[in-house]
């Protein structure tokens, strides 16, 4: 997984489409599509990745729309990974991502200590999952790189004030070691915003609620994919 994000000099920056049915910042979103149908949308869109959240209580998600995404784009013949986004802090919930199929699992190092994310990187991959870790400040990116993370997103929204903070997370970006994949997550709207990302040494980027206010989404993730090729 970690290869299919990685970007060599030149190629375009790699879109990580999201499913979301609602979020704290934003509300509730568009429920046209099933996860599964919105994910192969994703997937002939221009997907690198689709991201699917699975906590219930404030996004309105669930570990069953990681199995229907992974079996729909199995089934279409789409090989892109499926990354499970919940709140982890238990070993449990990683071995369930990899029992509903996901090819990753999101650990958030704010609401982990250095210590636990060492122990949740190396079940991870003892499970066969890729970790893809989040970081907000330089000091959570400090103590991940320690635990050995080696794809590293960082939100552009401080978790505890759900504030946009596009400086800081430049800031963090461009820290991130050079042997990880760097990944740019949330706040993303425009190409213009591709844009920006795509000139700067991240990978990735990941594209939410962008998509998720659209019926449907592949006009919208077409035209962020195209703005992706510098």
């Amino acid at each position: 997984m970690a290869e299919a994000l990685r970007r060599p000099a030149g190629a375009p920056l790699r879109l990580i489409a999201e499913n979301k049915r609602r979020s704290p910042s934003a509300g509730e979103l568009s429920a046209a599509l099933s996860a599964a149908e919105r994910a192969v949308r994703y997937a002939e869109a221009g997907a690198s990745m689709v991201s699917v959240l699975c906590d219930g209580p404030f996004f309105g998600g669930s570990w069953d729309d990681v199995v229907e995404v992974r079996k729909a784009l199995s089934a279409r013949g789409h090989g892109i990974p499926v990354l499970a986004k919940e709140f982890v802090i238990d070993e449990r919930q990683v071995r369930e991502a990899a029992a509903c199929g996901a090819d990753a699992v999101l650990l958030i190092a704010r609401i982990l200590d250095a210590e636990r994310l060492a122990q949740l990187l190396v079940q991870s991959k003892t499970l066969g999952l890729e970790a893809v870790v989040e970081v907000v400040t330089e000091e959570e990116l400090a103590w991940s790189v320690a635990a050995g993370a080696m794809i590293i997103g960082v939100n552009a929204r401080d978790l505890d004030t759900l504030v946009m903070d596009a400086m800081r997370a430049d800031r963090v970006l461009a820290a991130i070691p050079e042997a990880a994949v760097a990944l740019y997550l949330s706040g993303l709207k425009t190409p213009a915003d591709v844009e920006r990302i795509a000139a700067t040494r991240a990978h990735g980027a990941l594209v939410g609620e962008t998509l998720m206010r659209e019926d449907d989404p592949a006009p919208v993730l077409r035209a962020l994919v195209a703005a992706a090729r510098i």
